[in-house]
């Protein structure tokens, strides 16, 4: 039997997803301004994130997909450093928004991205 931290780890992963999937739509705002210029229309990758957050966390509920939506996860984290590393080139410091130490985005992309795959990755087989 699984324990109940284990399983509870679980459903948060799928409301962490869901939720940050659903914060794309209602607060584009935060999200557009994080993604470099270069990667081309911002609004629709910030919709394209959303879509893709909300679609892996339906994945993960069913467990023949499971596995593909962890994947699928990783793949997403591994898209969304561009962004991580542009936090950082632009001194943590979006023009009339979000606004943080240098060290957080250092903190965000050397230590939280690599959790936030682990954290993933434990739940393939569950």
């Amino acid at each position: 039997m699984q324990s109940k931290i284990y399983k509870a780890g679980f459903y948060l992963l799928v409301v962490f997803y869901g939720v940050g999937g659903i914060n794309h739509f209602i607060n584009p705002e935060f999200y557009i301004p994080l993604i470099p210029d270069y990667l081309g229309d911002k609004s629709l990758i910030n919709t394209l994130a959303g879509l893709a957050e909300l679609i892996l966390a339906g994945g993960l509920l069913i467990r023949k997909t499971r596995k593909l939506a962890v994947y699928g996860i990783l793949l997403m984290l591994i898209a969304f450093i561009p962004s991580h590393v542009y936090f950082i080139q632009i001194g943590g410091c979006i023009p009339d928004g979000l606004c943080a130490p240098a060290w957080v985005g250092w903190v965000r992309l050397v230590i939280i991205h690599p959790l936030l795959m682990l954290w993933a990755w434990i739940y393939r087989d569950f």
